[in-house]
């Protein structure tokens, strides 16, 4: 979960709370290793672990309170031990976290007993996740620091709490180190009177430990601008944090840094993040930074890269809003203008707001939306448990409420992940080349890959498997010339599949599938070539329709095989003379037209041959993929890191009502785009950059309900309707073993998903798709551990 402000801010801000954090759940033993009558005896079965106040300042309590279940009669008996235990928080205690059968355990001395003896709070692991184990452990160190130094625990570096940790031959993976501890006896002396009565527990905290860094930069703004003066563009004090695998939390790294942003070119920006003694981080502002925005938190999240290609994810939190908005607004011009190669003061006032709303997360919604989002951010709310963080005033939550409900990233919420693929199908001899195309038939039960000049077809089975059928090998043209398939295309009810030759871009290929061989060369145009190919409709190849649309980088047309010669239609061809660079098309069931250009721009068309009824300015990513709902309502973009998904409802004007296929927006009024990202530090799990797939809604069951895609070795689903109402993090995914190619539902499934990786075709379940965990996101794998390793200073120019 986001960490948007130190977590310690919420256990110590209220003075008049006596007690700071619990452990809820465990069993308490003293362990007396010299001790002939055993070395371990229990002495509370369900005790409450709290580090708790003092009168005194800079004195804390470590309390061990025997839990009574609800309900039950409390026995008062003259042999029951004390209801609670107390110890002082000092070094002394050398305290630190172990493991005892396997369960986390916190130990420390018992000085009021023999020498040797130990006293062992075996946390229950399914009450009390790793997270809050964690800020237990800190929030205990901070203790002893305050009690050693006399000084506010908010002057404690990372360094000053890692030289307290106890490094003993008991400790367990905690390295600490420190100086010479109290005599028991001097510490026992200063030991606080015992309150009596425990008061309520609190509510648990979330917090991370130190957390792993990448390597310093090397390179300043200097080198990189090759100028001893860099002209900066954007400017931005706030807190630093970054993402630690192991607590699954951001850890601040340090109070109110500086991000800079200079000019490194025309058009080329660098980042660089400095502290007050060396810089943090040091990159180029591009897409592949997989930036998030958020301004209910005030913070912007990214991935980074090192050099050796491991990823990080690190996070600015912004004190005010206005510090925050300044840098969400002037960053995403700046990256506009890298992605369009283009000033942002000569872009119009409407398509500055469509950019701007573009990169907001937090996205408004429309007024037919606004009631399920409110009771959707009711539920939200309600699961900022007391596991997830502590109490908050009214007055605190606003700034620093953690997105618990969108990331928990906690072991309780882990589910078991199985390897509960199918086993893979059967496939042809390594030949050197690898998967490419994916078509799934609509009309039978049949799909099918491509691989260089073969066809591979795979059976649905009725226990809802893939099952190898055959091959089609040495895919020919008419004349017997050899060609690997660039596109493919299934037709007339899945009896024919069209293909494209990337070599001849001016025919195409029709393939029947019950021979298996290419029947047929359709001449499109002498001049004009063919780079993409769609059905007329949605679901046009369940019908006997015999055309289909083409798209050129400037033009789109409609092919007619009946036609004798050439098959353009002229009366249906439309051809643009600027350079639109149209790279990806679909249609919905009306056979209404959505086009998409490697400028990133979108063209929505009631009918091919005529101008566009709605045009929507490029964010700069080229769009490869693009796919409408049944009904035209709703589009998905695929861009490299994330979809775009915009609603052609129009909503204002003397058109509303009507879509943005059939009528134009107004010009003040067009619609919101949303864009579906991965979280960073989930990404960082994932140990590569994203790369999307070509993303589709599920087709033919009764209404779209989710979107697929995929990115490296994972599979990623998000819930439609989660994301209409407001929730552009609502994914599941799954990570397999092969790098994923191509992947869609089934027709009349949203749960069946084929999936072609580069050497295998297995079918997917959503259902196996887990909700983004450590489990899920890299099943098996030991996450990064924290160091402690102080940033490295580069030399300035």
């Amino acid at each position: 979960m986001f960490m948007l402000k130190s977590l310690f801010g919420k256990i110590w801000s209220d003075n008049n709370n006596l007690e700071l954090i619990q452990l809820p759940a465990g069993s308490l033993y003293l362990v007396r290793p010299g001790d002939v009558k055993g070395a371990r005896e229990c002495i509370y079965r369900d005790a409450l672990a709290t580090i708790r106040r003092t009168s005194t300042p800079h004195h804390y309590q470590l309390v061990i309170t025997r839990a009574i279940p609800a309900g039950s009669a409390q026995v008062l008996d003259g042999d029951e031990p004390n209801e609670e235990l107390s110890f002082l928080i000092d070094e002394a205690l050398q305290f630190h976290s172990s493991t005892f059968d396997g369960q986390p355990t916190f130990v420390w001395r018992d000085y009021s007993a023999g020498a040797e003896d130990r006293m062992q709070f075996v946390v229950d692991a399914q009450k009390v996740n790793a997270v809050t184990r964690s800020i237990f452990e800190v929030t205990y160190l901070q203790c002893a620091w305050e009690r050693k130094t006399g000084r506010s625990h908010e002057e404690a570096t990372d360094d000053d709490l890692e030289r307290l940790k106890y490094t003993g031959d008991d400790a367990v993976g905690v390295g600490v180190a420190g100086a010479a501890a109290k005599e028991p006896a001097e510490a026992a002396k200063d030991a606080p009177t015992t309150p009596t009565k425990a008061p309520a527990p609190p509510a648990s905290a979330t917090l991370t430990p130190r957390a792993s860094r990448p390597a310093a930069p090397t390179e300043s703004l200097q080198s990189i601008t090759g100028t001893p003066e860099p002209r900066i563009v954007l400017t931005a004090t706030a807190d630093l944090y970054l993402y630690d695998q192991a607590s699954g939390l951001f850890m601040r790294q340090e109070k109110n840094v500086q991000a800079k942003v200079a000019e490194a070119g025309r058009f080329l920006y660098w980042m660089v993040v400095d502290g007050a003694s060396a810089p943090w981080l040091s990159q180029a502002v591009d897409s592949r930074m997989n930036m998030n925005f958020s301004q209910e938190n005030l913070s912007a999240v990214w991935n980074y890269f090192d050099a050796d290609r491991r990823v990080f994810s690190w996070l600015l939190r912004f004190g005010e809003a206005a510090a925050y908005q300044a840098f969400q607004e002037h960053f995403s011009h700046l990256l506009w203008e890298t992605l369009n190669e283009e000033a942002w003061g000569k872009a119009s006032a409407v398509d500055k707001q469509y950019v701007e709303q573009a990169y907001e997360q937090d996205v408004s919604m429309t007024a037919a939306d606004a009631d399920e989002e409110a009771g959707a951010a009711a539920s939200r709310r309600a699961l900022l448990s007391p596991r997830h963080t502590a109490a908050l005033s009214s007055d605190e939550e606003s700034a620093d409420e953690v997105e618990a409900e969108l990331d928990p990233m906690d072991e309780d919420d882990e589910e078991d992940v199985h390897d509960d693929e199918p086993p893979a199908p059967v496939q042809p001899a390594d030949d050197g080349q690898v998967n490419s195309q994916l078509a799934v038939g609509y009309k039978f039960d049949r799909s099918f890959v491509v691989r260089g000049d073969k066809i591979g077809v795979f059976k649905h089975t009725d226990d809802d498997r893939l099952e190898f059928a055959t091959s089609i090998n040495h895919v020919r043209t008419p004349q017997g010339k050899a060609f690997a398939p660039g596109r493919v295309m299934l037709h007339e009810q899945d009896s024919a599949m069209v293909l494209m030759d990337p070599q001849n871009q001016h025919s195409l290929y029709r393939m029947d599938l019950e021979y298996g061989k290419v029947v047929e060369e359709w001449k499109v145009h002498d001049d004009v070539p063919v780079t993409n190919i769609l059905p007329n409709t949605k679901t046009a190849q369940m019908t006997a329709d015999k055309t289909l649309i083409g798209t050129s980088r400037n033009g789109i047309f409609r092919i007619d095989p009946r036609l004798d010669g050439q098959k353009l239609v002229d009366s249906q061809f439309k051809l643009y003379t600027s350079k639109n660079d149209f790279s990806a098309a679909a249609t919905d069931e009306h056979g209404r037209l959505a086009v998409a250009s490697n400028k990133g721009d979108l063209r929505l068309f009631d009918k091919i041959g005529k101008n566009a009824k709605t045009a929507l300015p490029a964010l700069g990513d080229p769009i490869l993929g693009v796919d409408v709902s049944a009904d035209g309502r709703w589009v998905v973009a695929t861009c490299r890191t994330y979809l775009l998904l915009i609603d052609t409802l129009i909503n204002d004007g003397r058109y509303a009502g009507s879509l943005g296929f059939d009528r134009a927006f107004p010009a003040d009024a067009r619609p919101l785009p949303r864009r579906l990202q991965l979280r960073p530090h989930h990404v960082a799990y994932m140990e590569s950059e994203v790369q999307f797939t070509p993303a589709h809604f599920n087709v033919g069951s009764g209404g779209e309900t989710s979107i697929v895609t995929s990115t490296g070795n994972y599979v990623v689903s998000w819930s439609f309707s989660a994301v209409k109402k407001g929730n552009p993090y609502a994914y599941v995914l799954k990570r397999y073993q092969g790098t994923v190619v191509r992947d869609e539902y089934t027709y009349g499934s949203d749960q069946s998903i084929v999936v072609a990786f580069e050497n295998d075709v297995q079918l997917a379940h959503r259902a196996q798709l887990h909700k983004p965990t450590r489990a899920s996101l890299a099943p098996g794998a030991a996450p990064r551990t924290s160091t402690s390793r102080a940033p490295r200073r580069i030399t300035r120019a």
